[in-house]
């Protein structure tokens, strides 16, 4: 009997409990109980399965769940080789994803109500081990509210003689949204504020009841800019051994897929070109899925019995839509240009930075990996490359760049005209009102400023955003060729096979404005060659359903087209 897909679940004893299939990563625990440090952060995008991992740690160091132990881990690697530390803490858990963040006082109110809240759960559920539980709940109540009544806790945990262990989730979720209100994120992060206020709390504690901590976000912004407000922590997330902590391995995903009955014919994409690719340290070893990606998926396919036509969870696009607000002057925009237009980037991962950080390009990158649009590629020569990790975040550089050129000062793109030429491409096989469209609408717009970083890859980022409207085709970037890489392969949408006729290799080259007709040629020439060379690949040989063409951009909207037997 297979077992069900935890497609947004996230409570490890309910999944266990009610069959559903758990990718197991019990042998952490091994490795966090060993680390020197017992106060630790670790951080990954978002949609990684952070918060089902700290369901799984509460409930295997819970004294509450310690007798049920066999029964949730005994087919799992932690229940063959349990710890020493199992079932020994009171676990106290926050989780900062639910805040409101409409105004300072909603912010403050909210924040306060989910410490307290969570204080009184952590003496209700062990109010078998805290004698005076009830007495204590009714002093917060009365007394002891917001953080003070952390106080009550870690009074109870001493007098019973137990150890706390404290699981925070998602601890910057509303910090983004705060820097967006000027100076509130400040005002809650320095001394005093009601964020710092809370983790020196917890930081004074560990001085006597507070024995381990782990903390899941996903930048170290926060906890750098709270200073010695909580310096205490090891933060994790870098280290190779924890590279597959969060996220499914290639392995897993297949191991996921047999669980759960999922018929392979219906995965008719590449799911390691859509969700695969993220590497955390070069080291690391396997590259990881986004989990929730995959997830998505594999929902999907069971619901529909075939391939969806959304392949992207738009969730994943909610999540990203923050990097319009962070990116802020033009340098760092240039720089995000310049990631799309080379597929990735040279640059360092920091560590640690601040908000005021961002308006430096380094940290803007290093938030870039954090936020998870950018992953370890291969370092040379001492030099970490930082790439694009996966089709699918791709489509969000896209959509920022879509935003980008919606904006400009004479007029949006009107993508409802746009995906109509798209379709007569798809349809009829008439590259040309495309073409007409795309030089008029976007290129001719295009500021001055602009028209200085024009080249043929530049030139391709802006297409490969505009052909991303149509849902007719998936645009392939740099299409690996056994002679090569051509520049754009507009590929049928799997799930529209008898909506599109017409697949394109699209060969582009950049002439500029004085050139003249014999460089011009010459670049068909060097087109062709290219093309020659593509259509000998045996998806595309002799297909009479492939257009194969070169386009020669001269100067800032001029173009000619060529085409070419397959």
């Amino acid at each position: 009997m297979p077992k069900k897909l935890p497609y947004g679940q996230c409570n490890f004893a309910n999944i266990i409990a009610s069959n559903y299939a758990y990718v197991d990563k019990t042998r952490y625990i091994e490795l966090l109980e060993n680390e020197n440090n017992s106060y630790q952060f670790l951080l990954r995008p978002r949609r990684f399965g952070k918060s089902l991992f700290l369901t799984m740690l509460e409930n295997y160091y819970s004294l509450n769940t310690k007798d049920r132990f066999d029964a949730l881990f005994g087919g799992l690697y932690i229940g063959k080789n349990p710890t020493a530390e199992q079932g020994t803490y009171a676990v106290m858990e926050f989780d900062f994803s639910g805040l409101d963040t409409d105004s300072r006082e909603d912010f403050k109110k909210t924040f306060l109500n989910i410490v307290e809240s969570r204080v009184i759960r952590f003496l209700q559920d062990y109010k078998n081990i805290f004698s005076n539980a009830e007495h204590d709940i009714k002093t917060i109540e009365e007394k002891y509210s917001g953080i003070d009544s952390l106080n009550v806790a870690y009074n109870a945990a001493r007098g019973a003689g137990v150890p706390i262990f404290v699981l925070i989730d998602e601890y910057d979720h509303f910090a983004n949204k705060l820097v967006a209100m000027g100076s509130a994120y400040m005002d809650v992060i320095q001394e005093d504020g009601l964020v710092r206020s809370f983790y020196e709390a917890l930081k004074r504690e560990t001085k006597s009841s507070i024995k381990r901590i782990f903390i899941t976000g996903v930048s170290p912004m926060m906890i750098n800019d709270m200073a010695s407000g909580f310096n205490m922590a090891a933060n994790l997330s870098l280290l190779p051994q924890y590279n597959e902590m969060f996220g499914f391995t290639r392995e897993e995903v297949e191991w996921l897929i047999a669980e759960t009955g999922i018929d392979k014919n219906w995965i008719k994409v590449d799911m390691e070109a859509y969700y695969n690719g993220y590497m955390f340290n070069e080291d690391g070893g396997n590259k990881v899925y986004n989990s929730q990606m995959v997830l998505y998926f594999f929902d999907q396919l069971q619901r529909l019995k075939k391939l969806p036509k959304q392949i992207v969870d738009d969730n994943l696009k909610t999540d990203y839509g923050r990097l319009r607000r962070l990116v802020g002057n033009g340098r760092n925009k240039d720089k995000i240009l310049k990631i799309m237009i080379d597929g990735g980037i040279d640059e360092d991962i920091a560590e640690r930075f601040s908000v005021g950080d961002l308006q430096d390009e380094e940290y803007l990158v290093s938030l870039l990996f954090y936020l998870g649009m950018l992953t370890v590629g291969k370092t040379s020569d001492g030099t970490t490359r930082l790439t694009i990790p996966n089709y699918s975040i791709k489509t969000l550089y896209w959509e920022y760049m879509a935003s980008y050129l919606k904006n400009m000062e004479d007029g949006a793109v009107d993508t409802h005209e746009l995906a109509e030429k798209v379709k007569s491409m798809a349809l009829d096989g008439d590259l040309m009102p495309y073409m007409d469209y795309f030089t008029e609408n976007v290129l001719k717009r295009l500021s001055n400023r602009d028209l200085q970083k024009f080249d043929e890859k530049y030139i391709k980022v802006m297409m490969l955003t505009n052909l991303f409207v149509s849902p007719l085709y998936l645009p392939v970037s740099e299409d690996e060729n056994i002679h090569g890489y051509s520049d754009i392969y507009l590929q049928k949408h799997p799930a529209m096979q008898g909506a599109v006729k017409y697949e394109y290799i699209l060969e582009i080259k950049y002439a500029k404005t004085d050139a003249t007709e014999t460089d011009v040629a010459a670049k068909f020439a060097e087109a062709e060659a290219q093309i020659q060379k593509y259509k000998k690949d045996p998806r595309f040989a002799g297909r009479s359903d492939l257009k194969l063409a070169a386009l020669v951009f001269k100067g800032k909207g001029d173009v000619d087209v060529q085409f070419y037997q397959t």
